[in-house]
């Protein structure tokens, strides 16, 4: 299992970092969205 982890890391590497910032962007979105109610 460890191998076949390492081997998708190895394999999707170029693109990890920037699927990961999208990720992190929605997270922000979703929490900024949830919150917007109690500011208006």
């Amino acid at each position: 299992m460890f191998t076949d982890l390492k081997d998708l890391i190895a394999r999707t590497e170029a693109t990890l970092l920037p699927d990961a910032l999208g990720a992190v962007a929605l997270m922000v979105i979703l929490v900024a969205g949830l919150h917007l109610p109690a500011l208006v």
